[in-house]
């Protein structure tokens, strides 16, 4: 179950629908710290086989605050091949806590993208209405709809409903990445009242099963570099009801996520990934270090767990 509709080279909102799992891919490297583009391009190409909608290029799991210019750019190439080749949805994170160079990064992408998953600017802490004319100002000069991501953990700046109604309004705005890591009384209030033109995605992946109950049209979950048909499922069920049969898979799926993230994101999901030989190696860039081997042995025990019917 997957949906994105897009007319009119992505300026008619209302011919767009965000729906399903993404996949925030990790960038694997190598154990000489070179980004691996094959290991990369098998990761894509398996979540989207296995059910994704499409994946995320450059988001938080792919450590992008470490790449160079050329990995960037190598990083969405190979993405890019792999959805064109499958038909699915390339969404490509970007955005700084600066406006001028968040409009230079959204200036270089081009029709491969889907969309651009645009962080709330970060430390510099703006007002609420400096948030707002950040990405009016995105919006209007993107080649392609933006997804905002809403972090406040990472960002420190929690957003009000209002505000987020009022991101919602701005034209070439199509959805948002939810990632309050709650299920809070701002959260309950925006989902009652966003309009059915934006799609909102859950990005906490334990939050996914209540986000999508309360009426989220998908996830962006990390987690689903493992186990990508299992959590499809998931997101599927909300969608199609009814609860009980939805919950249990949560209640499956949800000790796997929470051993996932039981260090930064992704050294988790790296170490399990090469003990599965999925990539190369478990390496990740400072200031980042290696997964323990508990947390590694922890996670991968959870994913042996997992019921066979998942």
């Amino acid at each position: 179950m997957y949906e994105l509709d897009l007319m009119c080279c992505g300026r008619d909102r209302g011919s767009m629908t965000l729906s399903g799992l993404y996949v925030p891919l990790v960038t694997p490297f190598t154990d000489r710290d070179q980004v691996d583009e094959a290991a990369l391009a098998r990761l894509a190409a398996r979540v989207l086989d296995e059910g994704a909608a499409g994946v995320v290029a450059l988001g938080t799991t792919g450590e992008p605050a470490t790449l160079r210019g050329d990995e960037v750019r190598r990083v969405v190439d190979v993405c890019a091949a792999v959805c064109a080749d499958r038909g699915r949805h390339l969404v490509v994170g970007t955005g700084t806590n600066d406006t001028s160079r968040s409009a230079t990064a959204l200036a270089s992408l081009d029709e491969r993208a889907t969309a651009a998953l645009v962080v709330v600017p970060s430390y510099t802490r703006p007002s609420q209405d400096g948030v707002v004319e950040h990405f009016r100002q995105l919006a209007a000069a993107s080649p392609v709809p933006l997804v905002v991501y809403h972090v406040p953990p990472r960002t420190g700046l929690q957003l009000s409903v209002e505000t987020l109604l009022r991101l919602a309004d701005l034209p070439n705005v199509i959805g948002f990445k939810h990632a309050v890591g709650a299920i809070d009384e701002t959260t309950i209030a925006f989902l009652s009242r966003v309009s059915d033109e934006v799609s909102v995605l859950s990005g906490d992946d334990l939050y996914a099963g209540p986000l999508n109950a309360l009426g989220a049209r998908g996830a962006v979950m990390a987690s689903a570099n493992l186990a990508t048909r299992s959590y499809v499922r998931l997101v599927e069920a909300w969608a199609t009801g009814p609860g009980e049969p939805a919950r249990r898979v949560h209640d499956a799926l949800a000790p796997l996520s929470r051993a996932l993230f039981a260090e930064p994101n992704p050294v988790v999901i790296k170490a399990v990934l090469a003990a599965r030989g999925e990539i190369s190696s478990p390496h990740v860039r400072l200031p980042l270090l290696p997964a323990s081997a508990r947390a590694a042995d922890v996670a991968l025990a959870c994913l042996e767990r997992l019921p066979a019917s998942l």
